[in-house]
């Protein structure tokens, strides 16, 4: 069902109407089939981008779509409950472009934004590492400098689009510290593993990266040497709220499944939603759908109206990625045995909605991050790259 949804304009509502009838048109047909196939959707990510999709929280001088993330992010969560692994690309790219949108140099806005926000470039994030997942300060891989630029040597893991994006925000160890860089999908001396073998969100490749000597450019390097670890903290708190409204679009959908099922499913005489004891937990999926999005929706409009927001960002992926974790079984439970089937869609939500509590940082990490904030302490210790198969 549509949610009924509070805009700041009406531009923001064609952008939703807009969205959705890209979502019901593309997505939504093919997304059970790539899933079970573990088929890549070729072609999509540049219809999303000639939509402008894929920009939508940037500036508009480079091609981006100038809207409020609070905006974006109910985008982000109308192509969740079509197709989870898409939102989760999608906002992985969101996240990769936030290097050089943020820290990059006017030529370097100038050079590669507009490729990155039509859509011509889509990208990855790539911080972790096999021995780096929330511990970002243990990162290995190696840039050196060299006459032609930086050498590049090590290996990357849990990197959303891996072998597939066309560039990746690549952090690595410079004699300053780590750095981030953006690396060229294709380069001598890049080689990618085979796909994970995921439980969930199939059609997206999670892969490893081997790097053996590539160089890159001078002019790749995104602020200065050492700045790698701000410059990725930064990128994940908004990272997170992106992950928070896949979250929720994927517990709507699993929401809507239910409500339909009970409605038409009879037993002793009636619908089984006019039973006490299961309308109450659709009431309680409800509720847990609409909390998630309330606290998603509180930290974008603090982000928007540049006040701090870590603490509400990590807030918001906690609460949306648990309810969906919580709402997804719960459908299956209303499904009785035919939500532990393949007939329907319950169970493949059910799995699409785990690796959201682990990705963009452990829901664990979450609370330390949380705790740390109200205990007026530091921020937590390298919160984080990600954790396996993660987003980037």
């Amino acid at each position: 069902m549509a949610v009924d949804r509070l805009l700041p304009t009406e531009e923001a509502e064609d952008l939703l109407a807009l969205t959705r009838e890209i979502a019901d048109k593309e997505l939504a047909p093919r997304v059970a089939e790539a899933e079970r196939t573990e088929t890549y959707p070729e072609g999509l990510f540049a219809k999303l981008g000639e939509a402008g999709l894929l920009g939508l929280p940037y500036a508009e001088e480079y091609g981006g779509g100038g809207q409020p993330y609070e905006v974006y992010l109910q985008v982000l969560e109308e192509l969740a409950s079509r197709w989870a692994a898409v939102a989760v690309a999608t906002s992985v790219h969101t996240l990769a472009v936030y290097p050089v949108a943020t820290y990059g140099t006017e030529e370097q806005k100038e050079k590669w934004l507009p490729l990155m926000l039509s859509g011509s470039m889509v990208g990855g994030y790539s911080l972790s590492e096999p021995q780096a997942g929330s511990d970002a300060s243990a990162i290995a891989c190696k840039a050196e400098r060299v006459a032609e630029g930086y050498r590049i040597t090590g290996t990357k893991a849990w990197i959303t689009h891996g072998g597939k994006a066309d560039f990746y925000s690549l952090f690595a160890r410079t004699s300053a510290g780590v750095s981030c860089f953006i690396a060229p999908g294709a380069v001598d001396g890049l080689a990618f593993g085979k796909p994970e073998d995921k439980m969930g969100l199939t059609a997206i490749p999670t892969t490893t990266a081997h790097w053996d000597g590539a160089i890159l450019e001078s002019e790749r390097l995104i602020a200065s040497e050492g700045q790698g670890l701000p410059i990725a903290f930064s990128a994940l708190d908004s990272g997170r709220l992106g992950i928070a409204a896949v979250a929720t679009g994927l517990a709507q959908s699993a929401l809507d499944l239910a409500v339909d099922y009970a409605k038409e499913r009879t037993t002793f005489g009636k619908p089984i939603i006019d039973h006490q004891g299961l309308g109450f937990l659709i009431a309680d999926m409800a509720a847990a759908v609409d909390s998630a999005r309330a606290t998603y929706l509180d930290a974008a409009r603090r982000k928007d109206a540049g006040r701090p927001y870590s603490r509400q960002a990590s807030v918001a992926k906690m609460i949306a990625t648990d309810a969906a974790m919580k709402v997804t079984t719960d459908a299956v439970q209303v499904l009785g045995g035919y939500g532990y089937t393949k007939d329907f869609p319950a169970e493949r939500y059910m799995r699409e909605a785990k690796i959201m509590q682990i990705f963009e940082g452990t829901n664990q990490i979450q609370r330390l991050v949380i705790a740390r904030g109200l205990a007026g302490g530091k921020r937590a210790a390298a919160p984080e790259s990600k954790q396996p198969v993660a987003a980037g």
